[in-house]
């Protein structure tokens, strides 16, 4: 019964409570975000109606986006069947080396598409095409739904799945029927960020040759022959976006996400005659996501590092990248912070808008933000031009959904009462929101700081673009050095940006229970 109330509770809506100080401070975190739609309608109205329809009406824009979309759809539901089925395997059945399985999966995070793409290519004759792409970006990006699924599985209601078998239904069934429904919302996040990860892709559309909107994108604004036909190609992006953005969020209104308190050991299925299979599955996928990227690499380290002076040009990247990435990741946590408090504590249409507003700038090429901050710099903050935090501002405008999410997700699983209580013995909501909101909200923020600084290490094209001058870091020396196929040089920078990227990645992983030694009982 306790359960029961628990579920119900969970299924009724929340009463929305009116927030001014937290609104408002969301409201200037989404113009931040805004800011590149801004320059893209600033130079559309430039262009005038004609000149867009005649961009816009054409086979060239039809067939980019025809193959934009098959990619996004292709790569999207890859990683969702192998995110959620090894996310089941690692914590529902009785796989062996649960735990070192849960880790390696996790682990392609740190891999950027376009190191995985360098390594690909150079190890594996004819490497490219359209369905080199989507293997690229499904290896690279299944984790973004791994990790939320494997969250949402810990947090799961047992109980449920208990009444389930009680009721005679099996232990797939069950799975089916009752397990997957619970962590489908999350799933569904996991989804959009891969789906809008691959539309704003340039790395590794770019090295296996696919035309897409960000490559045509990047080809026009880098050549500089068609900058307004480019920007016109950015709206469209803008577009599918919304449409992306609709289709989850209907996705998360019909069904709910129940948690547990109280969460016991789930019953975990007997593998049995699929025990082979599931492992050399595992093994496989961990080749592809890792074994390939780590032998191309390891065949130039060597020659690398030997060259004079490399040493201290990769310590001296290094330290640009960490430098650049802990200012974005501090500026977009700074940002995020007001927002996804108030989605968890003041949910409704006004605080919904306002939340997914801040994922349209997240599928646009890292050049279109580029451009649009260089605009914004020279024209209304010009002391920002040729300055790290113009770069960090680019990081929160691209990356300002990812940490919102995190901390939203941490903020709704801590209690309002517990607020309320403070408040209610006079503590003045400032003091509440310091002893109170803000350490139940650590965890959360500690997971959206980890991811933004990972993604702020692997971000290229806008920080090729907006990086000061004589400011060069792993990501735009492993690119200068690969785009003339100098991977020997290249070699260096690629391993310690990886080994530099995992280890937010480890911190990713400890929250959803796969880093704990109890996991693996």
């Amino acid at each position: 019964m306790a359960g029961d109330r628990r579920a119900d509770a969970r299924r009724s809506p929340r009463r929305t409570v009116p927030r001014p100080a937290l609104t408002a401070a969301s409201t200037a975190a989404v113009a931040v975000a805004l800011l590149p739609l801004g320059y893209l309608a600033v130079r559309a109205a430039q262009a005038g109606g004609e000149r867009i329809v005649d961009e816009l009406l054409t086979a060239r824009v039809a067939v980019l986006a025809g193959r934009s979309l098959a990619l996004a759809a292709v790569v999207t539901a890859a990683c969702t069947v192998l995110g959620v089925g090894i996310a089941l395997l690692v914590t529902r059945t009785d796989l062996p080396a649960r735990r070192a399985f849960g880790v390696l999966a996790a682990l392609p995070l740190a891999v950027p598409t376009y190191v995985a793409g360098f390594a690909w290519t150079a190890t594996v004759d004819r490497f490219e095409g359209f369905w080199a792409a989507a293997l690229l970006l499904t290896v690279c990006s299944y984790p973004y739904v791994f990790l939320p699924a494997v969250a949402a599985l810990n947090r799961a209601d047992p109980g449920q799945e208990e009444v389930s078998r009680s009721l005679g239904r099996g232990p797939w069934a069950t799975l089916v029927g009752v397990t997957l429904r619970q962590i489908r919302p999350a799933v569904a996040a996991g989804a959009l960020l891969v789906a809008l990860y691959v539309l704003s892709d340039f790395g590794a559309v770019s090295i296996v040759r696919v035309d897409t909107f960000t490559r045509a994108i990047f080809t026009a604004l880098n050549l500089g022959f068609d900058r307004t036909g480019a920007l016109v190609l950015s709206t469209v992006l803008v577009a599918l976006t919304v449409l992306l953005i609709g289709a989850e969020l209907a996705t998360r209104t019909r069904d709910a996400r129940y948690a547990s308190s109280n969460v016991r050991p789930p019953v975990r299925l007997a593998l049995a005659r699929w025990r082979g299979p599931a492992l050399a599955a595992l093994l496989a996928v961990n080749g592809l996501a890792l074994g390939v990227p780590a032998v191309g690499l390891a065949r130039w380290l060597g020659a690398g590092v030997s060259r004079p002076g490399s040493l201290a040009e990769v310590a001296t990247a290094a330290g640009a990248s960490l430098s650049v990435s802990l200012a974005g990741a501090a500026l977009t946590m700074l940002l995020a912070l007001p927002l996804g408090l108030l989605a968890a504590r003041a949910p409704g249409p006004v605080t919904t808008v306002l939340e997914r507003l801040t994922y349209t700038a997240h599928a646009l090429p890292g050049v279109v933000i580029g451009l649009s901050l260089v605009f914004f710099a020279v024209t209304v903050a010009y002391p920002l031009y040729q300055s790290v935090w113009l770069l960090a501002l680019a990081y929160a405008a691209l990356f300002l959904p990812l940490a919102v999410g995190a901390v939203a997700s941490a903020a709704a699983q801590s209690l309002p009462s517990v607020e309320e209580a403070a408040r209610s013995l006079g503590r003045s909501p400032f003091a509440v929101f310091r002893t109170v909101t803000l350490p139940l909200t650590l965890p959360g923020i500690g997971a959206g700081a980890a991811l933004t600084f990972l993604t702020c290490m692997k971000e290229l094209p806008a920080t090729l673009l907006l990086r000061p001058t004589g400011m060069d870091t792993l990501a735009t020396e492993l690119w200068t050095h690969t785009s003339t196929a100098a991977y020997a040089a290249a070699a260096p920078y690629a391993a310690i940006l990886v080994a530099l990227a995992a280890v937010p990645t480890w911190l990713l992983a400890a929250p959803t229970g796969l880093t704990d030694t109890g996991a693996a009982r």
